[in-house]
C-alpha cells in the first residue's frame, strides 16, 4: 500500500511539474507574440529624449504631430524603425525620413483619434465579439492604406522590443521603406514649394491658407473648360450635315463637359498641387464619381440617340409590315443599352467606393455591416432585380420586340420602349400603358407581328334562326374585294361560318383575311360595320336578318 501512495505522489508532483512548465512557456510565448524582438532599435541615433513618449500608437502619433509642429524632426525620428538604413547614415537620413512621413501622414491619412488604442498593448476592449481582434493585444497596427502606382502598401505602426527594455510603438521598418516613394506621390508639389510662406501656413479645419484660396480657383477653372467644351460640340453639331452626326453629337455633348470638368479638377489636385487628407478624402471618390457619371450618360445619350434615328413611333416607323430586322435590331440595341448600363453601375461603384479610402479605417465592423446592408438592400431591391432580368429575359428570347403589335389585357398597343423596370406600350387610341417587366412576361399576350404579318381577324354577328346565311356571305365576300390591296389577305383564308345557336338566334363568325396587323382592327371594323348595312337593307325589304330581343333577355 504505501509503495502504490508513493508511486501515486511522484505521478502527481510530475504533473504538476510539467503543467508548471507548460504554462510558462504558454506566458513567455503568448508575452513574445504581442511584441516584435529586435536586437537594436535606431543604433545610429543619438539616445532619444524622456520625455518622447512611445509606449502606445495614440502617443506616436500626437508625438509626431507636436514635433512636425516644433520642426524637431531630430527627435522625430526615433518614432521611425530606421533598420534598413544604415547606422551610419541613420542620423543624417533619419529626420528627412520623419518629415516626408509627416507630410504624407498629414495629407493622406485621416486619423481615427476616437479608435486609436491608448493602451500599451492596443487591446480593444470595446470589440465586438465577432471582431477577429476584439479582446486580444496586438502588436501591430494599420493606420491607413495608400495607392503606391501599381499597389497599395499600409502604414502601419508595431510594437518592438529591444532585450528587456520596455516594448514601444514606432512606425515598421515596412512602412519607412515606402516613405521616399509615398513623398514623391503625395509630397507637396514644385508649384506648392514655390508659394509665399503666408500661403503655405495653417489656416482652418486642419487645411492651408493656399487650400482653402486655390479650391475655388480649381472649381473655376473646372467650369470654364466645361463651358469652353459646350461651346466648342454645339458649333460642331451645327456644321455637321448628317441629322444622325448632330444628334450623336448632342448626345455625348453632355457627358463630354461632365468629364472635362473633372478631369480638369483631377489635373490640378493630383498633379500641380496634392491637397490634403480632408479634401482629398471627398475629392477621389467624387472624381470617381464625375468619370462613372460621364460614362453612364455616355452610353445612356448616344444609345437614345440611335434609337430615336431606329424608332420613329410618331410614324410607327417600325410596326410596319417588313421591318423585322429592324425591330429586333432596336431590340437587340436597348438591350445591349441596358446591359452597359449595368456594367458601368457594377464597376463604377467598386471604382467609387475603392477610392473613397475613409471606408478603410473601419476595418471588420465595416464589413459585417456591409453584409448586413446588402442583405436587406437585396430584399428591398427583390422586385426592381426581377423586373431588370425579366426585361433582359424579353431582349433574348425576343418574344416581343421594340414595334411589334400586341394585344395585352384586351388592349390593342405598340411596343414603344423596353426598359429596366416596365415595358411602355401605346394604346391604338394614343394612351401609354406603363406595365411592369415582371408583369408583362407573366401575363400571356397576342403578338400580331412575331412571325407572320398576315391574320384572320373574326367578326361576330347575331342573327334569327331563319336568316338568309347565304345572302350575307355573298355580301362578305364582295365588301372584302373593295379592301385595299395591302391591307387584304388571301381570299381563300375568309371564311363564314354559323358557330352558334339557342332560342334567341344563331352565331354566324366571318374570318377577315388581313394582310397588315397595323390595319386589321381597322379593316374589321369597316367590315363588321357594312355587314351591318346590308342586314339593314335586307331588313328593310322584309327579310328577317337580326334577333330582336327585349334587354332582359339579351342580358
Amino acid at each position: 500500500m504505501r509503495t502504490v501512495a508513493a508511486i501515486s505522489l511522484w505521478l502527481a508532483l510530475a504533473a504538476s511539474l510539467w503543467t508548471a512548465a507548460a504554462l510558462g512557456a504558454w506566458a513567455q510565448s503568448a508575452s513574445q507574440e504581442t511584441v516584435y524582438k529586435v536586437e537594436k532599435l535606431n543604433a545610429g541615433l543619438p539616445d532619444p529624449p524622456a520625455s518622447l513618449d512611445r509606449s502606445t500608437p495614440q502617443a506616436v502619433l500626437e508625438s509626431l504631430m507636436a514635433l512636425a509642429q516644433e520642426r524637431d524632426f531630430e527627435t522625430a525620428a526615433h518614432l521611425l524603425n530606421l533598420a534598413d538604413v544604415p547606422e551610419d547614415k541613420q542620423r543624417e537620413e533619419g529626420p528627412v525620413l520623419a518629415r516626408q512621413l509627416f507630410d504624407v501622414v498629414d495629407r493622406k491619412v485621416i486619423i481615427d483619434w476616437d479608435n486609436l488604442s491608448d493602451r500599451p498593448d492596443a487591446l480593444d476592449a470595446n470589440a465586438a465579439s465577432d471582431n477577429a481582434m476584439g479582446g486580444k493585444a496586438r502588436r501591430s497596427i494599420l493606420l491607413w492604406s495608400l495607392d503606391l502606382g501599381r499597389r497599395e502598401v499600409g502604414m502601419r505602426l508595431n510594437r518592438v522590443q529591444v532585450g528587456d527594455a520596455p516594448p514601444v510603438w514606432v512606425f515598421s521598418e515596412q512602412s519607412v521603406d515606402n516613405v521616399p516613394a509615398l513623398h514623391a506621390l503625395y509630397g507637396p508639389s514644385e508649384l506648392e514649394k514655390r508659394l509665399p510662406p503666408l500661403l503655405r501656413a495653417p489656416a482652418f479645419w486642419d487645411l492651408m491658407w493656399w487650400e482653402v484660396i486655390g479650391l475655388p480657383l480649381v472649381l473655376i477653372a473646372a467650369l470654364s473648360a466645361g463651358y469652353l467644351a459646350h461651346y466648342l460640340l454645339s458649333l460642331i453639331a451645327h456644321r455637321v450635315q448628317s441629322r444622325t452626326g448632330t444628334d450623336v453629337i448632342k448626345a455625348t455633348r453632355a457627358p463630354v463637359i461632365l468629364s472635362v470638368f473633372t478631369a480638369v479638377i483631377a489635373t490640378f489636385t493630383q498633379h500641380f498641387f496634392v491637397f490634403s487628407g480632408r479634401l482629398d478624402t471627398v475629392l477621389s471618390p467624387l472624381i470617381a464619381i464625375g468619370y462613372v457619371s460621364s460614362a453612364f450618360l455616355l452610353v445612356v445619350n448616344v444609345v437614345d440617340a440611335l434609337l430615336d434615328r431606329l424608332i420613329e413611333f410618331d410614324q410607327t416607323d417600325l410596326s410596319q409590315i417588313g421591318k423585322d430586322g429592324r425591330r429586333g435590331l432596336a431590340t437587340t440595341v436597348a438591350a445591349a443599352r441596358r446591359g452597359l448600363i449595368v456594367i458601368i453601375v457594377l464597376v463604377g461603384g467598386a471604382i467609387v467606393l475603392s477610392s473613397a479610402n475613409v471606408f478603410r479605417s473601419f476595418g471588420f465592423s465595416l464589413l459585417a455591416s456591409a453584409g448586413a446592408i446588402t442583405l436587406i438592400l437585396g430584399f428591398a431591391a427583390r422586385e426592381v432585380l426581377g423586373n431588370i432580368m425579366a426585361s433582359m429575359q424579353i431582349a433574348m428570347n425576343q418574344s416581343a420586340r421594340i414595334g411589334d403589335k400586341v394585344l395585352f389585357d384586351d388592349r390593342l398597343c405598340h411596343v414603344e420602349r423596353i426598359n429596366f423596370t416596365f415595358v411602355q406600350l401605346r394604346v391604338w387610341t394614343g394612351e401609354r400603358l406603363i406595365v411592369p417587366v415582371s408583369e408583362f412576361v407573366s401575363e400571356p399576350f397576342e403578338n400580331w407581328t412575331l412571325q407572320e404579318p398576315a391574320l384572320l381577324r373574326l367578326v361576330k354577328l347575331r342573327l334569327t334562326n331563319d336568316a338568309d346565311v347565304e345572302a350575307l356571305r355573298k355580301e362578305f365576300y364582295r365588301l372584302l374585294d373593295e379592301i385595299d390591296e395591302d391591307d387584304r389577305g388571301d381570299p381563300d383564308d375568309a371564311l363564314v361560318a354559323v358557330t352558334d345557336q339557342d332560342a334567341l338566334g344563331k352565331e354566324v363568325t366571318f374570318g377577315v383575311p388581313c394582310a397588315n396587323p397595323n390595319t386589321a382592327w381597322l379593316v374589321s371594323c369597316q367590315i363588321r360595320e357594312d355587314l351591318i348595312k346590308a342586314g339593314n337593307q335586307m331588313m328593310a325589304e322584309g327579310k328577317s336578318v337580326f334577333a330582336s330581343a327585349t334587354p332582359s333577355e339579351a342580358t
